[in-house]
């Protein structure tokens, strides 16, 4: 019997028989789909644990992905059922991204090349702010680490106890994965959580801190992305998001 775990406009997804299979609209891009069913193959063949990709698949017009279902709570859940925990969270968030982080797989597409074509795409940039940011990404180190682009609360399962300690955590929807610098997906993951717990909460930086301290990596490196991860991200169109965005998107800081 199928289990519907959400459904819109563009897409739903539902379980049966221990897997989850997202259904397109008869609308949606025939390479886009396919593309996020590459993606996420690339990113399997890189050796990271996730639900394995299984089928890919058309039935009356309408494309299909099919993988592996995992059961169990977003993080996002588990943070709203145990706020005393939420250090602890932190810490198992990260210590997943770190630990995907040293995989790679050069056939994904190479974040640097992505985030160009965004900023130049977005109309909303004066020219002036958009050589700025440019001229800084291209002066930022090439790397090849795994980057998932997408990674907050919602896109990661997990298991825990009765307690709220987590056993396991996996992360889905890696549409978006690139080869690239870890700090950028960090700085990326930043504003996802400025997004979605807001400017005042601690969450944000407790995360950023604590990836910081566990791969000895300076926070003012993390911080030359906003800028860019920010710029990128306005390319999505949303309104709710733009006047945050916007605030990192400043030129002072490339003085």
């Amino acid at each position: 019997m199928k289990k519907y775990l959400a459904k819109s406009k563009l897409k739903s997804v539902y379980v049966e028989n221990g897997k989850a299979t997202k259904v397109f609209a008869k609308s949606y891009n025939k390479s886009d789909v396919l593309y996020e069913a590459l993606n996420t193959a690339r990113v399997e063949d890189a050796g990271v644990k996730l639900p394995k990709l299984l089928e890919v698949a058309v039935t009356d017009g309408k494309w299909s992905i099919t993988s592996e279902y995992v059961e169990g709570p977003t993080l996002t859940q588990l943070m709203e059922k145990h706020p005393d925990k939420i250090d602890e969270y932190i810490n198992k968030m990260v210590e997943y991204q770190v630990n995907f982080q040293k995989k790679s797989n050069p056939l994904l597409l190479v974040l640097k090349d992505k985030m160009i074509r965004q900023i130049n795409s977005v109309d909303d940039l004066d020219n002036s702010v958009k050589y700025e940011l440019l001229t800084r990404l291209n002066s930022m180190k090439n790397h090849t680490k795994l980057c998932h682009g997408d990674y907050c609360p919602d896109n990661i399962i997990v298991s825990s106890d009765n307690n709220g300690n987590i056993k396991d955590i996996t992360a889905v929807d890696w549409v978006h994965a690139t080869q690239g610098n870890a700090s950028a997906d960090i700085a990326n993951t930043f504003l996802l959580l400025k997004l979605q717990f807001g400017e005042k909460s601690d969450i944000p930086e407790k995360y950023i801190n604590r990836f910081c301290e566990v791969t000895n990596t300076k926070h003012s490196y993390v911080n030359e992305w906003l800028p860019l991860v920010a710029a990128a991200r306005l390319t999505k169109n949303k309104t709710e998001e733009k006047s945050l965005l916007e605030q990192w998107i400043n030129v002072v800081d490339f003085q």
